[in-house]
């Protein structure tokens, strides 16, 4: 994890703690590793609901209740991350689906990942493309993520 991630997480965790709030995680092409980084930060067993990752298809539609349907998809990133939100209870749920590489897959160039949030009242899903091999790219997608959760904690 970054230094950046790290102390991102540290700030999510200090604005969860200070309005009651819980958060909580899908991940597809980033196997589990916005969840590392949000079960690192301090008292995350106070505001941190968990995570699901769903990196096959079939898991996403089972569990996280997506429709069924390509996957690397604003839509499917949304319903991953109600999904998520919905499953474990938590007021505010990020999710991530995409492309690492190193080749296509659903028509869709290395590097596209969708990622959404999910809270009772509203959802928004942002569209980013990342350069590099698989493992920047996953990188790069944890940092856009956990950005996007503490650009909503402020929000709120």
């Amino acid at each position: 994890m970054s230094d950046d991630a790290e102390s991102v997480a540290a700030a999510i965790a200090r604005l969860a703690l200070g309005r009651g709030v819980t958060v909580a995680a899908a991940e597809s092409l980033t196997g589990g590793a916005v969840s590392a980084a949000l079960a690192k930060a301090p008292d995350a067993g106070r505001w941190y609901a968990g995570s699901v990752t769903a990196y096959l298809s079939e898991t996403k539609f089972r569990v996280l209740g997506v429709p069924r349907g390509p996957v690397v998809t604003p839509e499917c990133a949304a319903a991953m991350a109600a999904g998520a939100r919905e499953l474990m209870g938590a007021d505010i749920a990020i999710a991530l689906t995409g492309v690492g590489g190193p080749g296509d897959e659903e028509g869709r160039p290395p590097g596209t990942v969708f990622i959404a949030t999910s809270e009772a009242d509203r959802g928004d899903v942002r569209e980013f493309r990342f350069d590099g091999p698989p493992d920047e790219v996953v990188e790069q997608a944890v940092d856009a993520a956990l950005g996007l959760v503490l650009e909503h904690l402020r929000g709120r």
